[in-house]
């Protein structure tokens, strides 16, 4: 299925038929990434008396229990309730759900500290302004490790404040990243660039509310940058974020 649609004024086309899936799959225990010492991912059975949720245990259905951690098990997209004093939900946030986006590939510059930082003329390099509503951000190296890795104590790299400004004076509405955070992992609470991009602090009017960011996706090393066609796709959970799925379609023509 192929669809027209038109940005700024511009016809674009995408193949709905070749979609790529930039979430990861949660699966019950330790298979998934985790962050920020997060409980592991647990599917359990219902038990009530003696029902068992479970078709392999007998029961006619399976009726499982989920817990897990929006922020630290796995892809999700969050919202400035995330940092917000205030009450700001994903599902009242995030209402519409197609964007223009850029995919882009950029190794994290190494300081003399040891952190791994993605930099503003990093992506200046790669983003003009006004060029699309969201930016996908794949980091290197870029292994399938990601699928799996526990990153809680390990400073992963992370985004220097001032290139999240600069996202947003690009016009970057929603940002994808396969990290665990903007920030840093322990930054005595500061959140620079978390703030930075919900402009969260400033005037009440200029706080970016219907703005995202999407952690620990991945994107496989055979899809190529450049534009893509995004749908983001969350759970309606009245909470700052939920687990999402991200799915991006190539332009053509």
């Amino acid at each position: 299925m192929k669809i027209e649609f038109q940005f700024k004024g511009r016809k674009a086309f995408a193949d709905l038929s070749h979609p790529h899936d930039l979430s990861i799959p949660l699966r019950d225990g330790l298979e998934n990434p985790n962050c920020f010492w997060a409980p592991p991912v647990e599917f359990s059975p219902l038990v009530a008396g003696s029902f068992v949720g479970s078709t392999a245990q007998g029961s006619p259905v399976n009726f499982y229990n989920v817990r897990l951690n929006p922020h630290g098990n796995g892809t999700h997209t969050e919202c400035v309730g995330h940092i917000a004093k205030e009450k700001f939900t994903i599902n009242d946030c995030l209402r519409q759900f197609h964007f223009m986006a850029k995919l882009a590939t950029i190794y994290p510059t190494k300081l003399g500290t040891g952190d791994r930082v993605v930099l503003r003329n990093q992506l200046e390099e790669v983003l003009q302004p006004a060029e699309c509503e969201a930016f996908i951000l794949r980091t290197m190296p870029n292994d399938s490790y990601k699928r799996t890795a526990n990153y809680s104590g390990t400073n992963p790299p992370y985004l220097h404040h001032e290139a999240v400004e600069y996202l947003v004076e690009c016009g970057i509405q929603h940002l994808l990243l396969d990290l665990p955070s903007v920030d840093r992992e322990e930054d005595g609470g500061k959140l620079l660039a978390h703030h930075a991009f919900w402009r969260y602090g400033s005037a009440a009017d200029q706080i970016r509310k219907n703005s995202t960011i999407t952690e620990m996706i991945f994107v496989e090393n055979e899809i190529q940058d450049g534009l893509y066609l995004l749908n983001l796709q969350i759970a309606s959970f009245e909470l700052d974020a939920s687990p999402s799925k991200p799915v991006v379609y190539k332009l053509i023509g």
